[in-house]
């Protein structure tokens, strides 16, 4: 007689002794006791007929590296993966959208920026997981605080022919802001400066020049890493720009 396999058996949760269940281990010894997969399994609720909740949720964050690979997907992407639907892929794009958004409150209504890690501190985690290119604005004051709220001024290709200097000047303008940091992000995860990146940079040092606002740095986010064009040596080596080193240095 032919033998023939067996499906492969997945334990649904309520298989699962009740102490070992993600959300009773979540309530018996706290969040940070529990796995990324079994932290992940809460949110999602509800597995597949195929996969346990557990199962899928492991099998999410095998498939694309972790947390940080999930984070970086498009909702669309997050439709294709099996067992994921429109309730489920929203929810996963407003978990990693909360988790940014607390990252960047945590450092205060007026954070200090000092030096690119302080911009990747407070930006980066959200910026890193952009999937368009997105060019946003710190505004700086002579304590080194970031004046208001970060503003975006483009999105999609982040280039010297589609930027408007007027546009990333805007809002310094108006509050009267004595200097500002450009921060933009590579999708590819790689944030080594373009050619582009560098003429930009030039032409933005310049603009400020004239306006009597100092650009103080461009710092370009990737996938957990950043570059600052200031620390790399490529900053413009004439006008006003060069002038100020203690507000914010590239080191």
């Amino acid at each position: 007689m032919e033998q023939t396999s067996s499906p492969e058996y997945h334990l649904r949760i309520r298989e699962i002794p009740s102490s070992e269940r993600p959300r009773e281990r979540l309530r018996d010894h706290g969040p940070a006791a529990l796995a990324n997969a079994e932290l992940l399994a809460i949110i999602l609720r509800s597995g597949t007929a195929k996969e346990s909740v557990l199962t899928l949720a492991q099998r999410l964050l095998t498939r694309h590296g972790g947390l940080g690979g999930l984070a970086r997907m498009s909702y669309e992407e997050l439709l294709h993966e099996p067992g994921l639907g429109e309730a489920k892929a929203s929810e996963v794009k407003a978990l990693f959208q909360l988790a940014a958004r607390i990252q960047a409150l945590e450092v205060g209504e007026r954070p200090v920026i000092r030096s690119p890690q302080d911009v990747n501190a407070m930006l980066g985690g959200e910026m890193a997981t952009f999937e368009q290119e997105h060019l946003r604005v710190l505004l700086i004051n002579t304590r080194n605080q970031v004046i208001g709220s970060v503003y975006e001024v483009y999105v999609g290709n982040v280039s010297s022919a589609l930027v408007r200097p007027a546009e990333v000047f805007r809002d310094a303008v108006r509050q009267n802001a004595p200097s500002l940091i450009v921060v933009h992000n590579h999708p590819s995860g790689d944030p080594s400066p373009s050619p582009d990146d560098i003429h930009l940079t030039k032409l933005l040092v310049a603009a400020g020049d004239l306006l009597n606002i100092e650009v103080l740095d461009h710092v370009v986010i990737g996938a957990n890493r950043y570059t600052s064009l200031k620390s790399l040596g490529l900053w413009p080596t004439t006008g006003k720009s060069t002038a100020k080193q203690g507000q914010h240095t590239g080191s």
